[in-house]
């Protein structure tokens, strides 16, 4: 097997998209669309991976890294033929064997492509290409047969007769070719047709004109194949993507209530025999341990859950850590720098902020807890608020183990509550308060019998 290059072409506008971002940083699963393409394409192992930029290029490459990409750019968009040809200087020498990709193409598989190079050296030809029949090919050049079945050639729609147009099987846009003939054939290009560009399907013809063999192999799923021009399509492609995954993770044990509203971003993992509920998403990074059960409508962005958490209905994580056999909700929000121990209970709206919160406490009902650390086996009563804020400056309350807060207080950080501290109710503690000491404010009750048939007739008479 020869040396083997990549090239990406990511240099157009998108304008169907009506967007103001280039159509390749596209978000499909939580990654740039070019990101699939990069990643397939770097599971081939090439010896040049070359990326064509034109349209937003530095929008492009701060979205994908710039890790062993050779970017190379467009500065007119004159065609796909004239995008390949500015790569020429990057593989000048080179004798090996090219894939041409697009960048709005992100579920080509490594298998489809290596089906594609195999079907290419096999055939022993200058040039191999991926087509498939799309029952509505609008948009797609057109692959040109004879009666036998024989290539005569690839026709862009714009130029293609009724006729023409009629015919489904479609060309992908993805090639194989020898690196030698793909650049020699690059120059004898024209741009006579009706965008006025440089068509590197031309370049099949050129192959067969010098009787040189041209390849194809067509794609049984269409889906495999398929671009992103428009945000219907990116619609269509987010669902195909989405089922692919659901699929993987309910193979691997993973039991989704309702598939169709579960929404799991590519990087996801999770354990098995989880089961998750419908209206689920799962973002980013996250991690989901063994035996967790997600009751629904959760929205989870870079969390990690250890084994058993229970997430009751309707809570949102965000870039938080939650040990096994923690319990969180219903209604609960678990902020940035949120770290929960074993058996924590985190319940009914419940906030949370770079809190660190030690095995065995709870905090079940109506609380605040940000910039704080608690220590084990506490109680955070109902209606408690650390006031972490004071306009300025944002300072931690520190809480020991087997504290007991009471409702409705409050704590003014910076402040520390040393082990086994006692926070009578409606409680505002200011200063630090040493191990195993009841805090409480002086408060006397009053009562005024009849209050209340005094104030009636007040409001009768006037």
């Amino acid at each position: 097997m020869g040396d083997l290059g990549v090239i990406i072409l990511a240099a157009g506008e998108g304008k169907r998209m009506k967007s103001g971002r280039p159509k390749v940083v596209h978000s499909l699963g939580g990654k740039p669309l070019l990101a699939y393409v990069l990643e397939t394409a770097r599971r081939l192992k090439p010896k040049k991976l070359a990326v064509v930029v034109g349209h937003g290029a530095e929008k492009v490459k701060k979205a994908c890294g710039e890790d062993a990409i050779t970017w190379v750019l467009q500065e007119k968009q004159l065609g796909t033929g004239h995008a390949v040809g500015c790569s020429g200087k990057i593989f000048a020498g080179f004798s090996g064997e090219v894939l041409i990709l697009s960048g709005d193409v992100p579920l080509i598989s490594k298998e489809r492509l290596l089906g594609l190079l195999r079907c290419h050296r096999e055939q022993n030809a200058v040039l191999t290409f991926v087509s498939a029949s799309l029952a509505e090919p609008a948009g797609y050049g057109r692959v040109l047969r004879d009666g036998k079945g024989n290539l005569l050639g690839i026709v862009e729609e714009r130029d293609a007769s009724e006729k023409e147009k009629q015919i489904r099987e479609i060309n992908a846009g993805i090639y194989a070719a020898s690196a030698r003939f793909l650049f020699d054939a690059l120059k004898g290009l024209s741009n006579r047709n009706q965008q006025g560009e440089y068509y590197l399907p031309d370049v099949v013809g050129i192959a067969l004109k010098n009787g040189r063999t041209v390849g194809t192999v067509h794609a049984e799923d269409p889906r495999e194949i398929l671009g992103v021009n428009t945000r219907e399509e990116l619609a269509m492609m987010e669902k195909t993507l989405q089922e692919r995954i659901n699929r993987k993770w309910m193979a691997a044990g993973v039991t989704l209530k309702d598939p169709e509203t579960t929404y799991i971003e590519e990087e996801v993992t999770i354990g098995r025999d989880t089961v998750i509920g419908p209206n689920t998403h799962l973002l980013g990074k996250t991690v989901v341990g063994e035996r967790c059960r997600i009751d629904g409508s959760a929205y989870i962005t870079n969390g990690r859950l250890a084994d058993d958490v229970h997430l009751r209905f309707s809570v949102v994580l965000s870039d938080c850590r939650i040990a096994d056999g923690a319990i969180v909700g219903p209604f609960a929000h678990l902020r940035p720098g949120t770290s929960l121990g074993r058996a924590v209970h985190i319940g009914n709206f419940v906030e949370t902020k770079e809190a660190t919160v030690g095995e065995g406490s709870k905090a079940n009902h109506l609380t605040y807890l940000g910039d704080v650390t608690i220590g084990r086996e506490s109680n955070i009563g109902a209606g408690t608020i650390t006031c972490n804020y004071d306009g300025f400056e944002k300072y931690r309350t520190a809480i020991g183990d087997r504290v007991q807060v009471g409702s409705d207080s409050t704590l003014v950080a910076p402040v520390r509550l040393g082990d086994d501290v006692y926070v009578a109710t409606a409680t505002t503690v200011r200063h630090d308060i040493p191990a195993g000491a009841l805090v409480y404010n002086e408060r006397s009750e009053k009562v005024k019998k009849g209050w209340t048939e005094e104030k009636r007739k007040k409001m009768k008479k006037g």
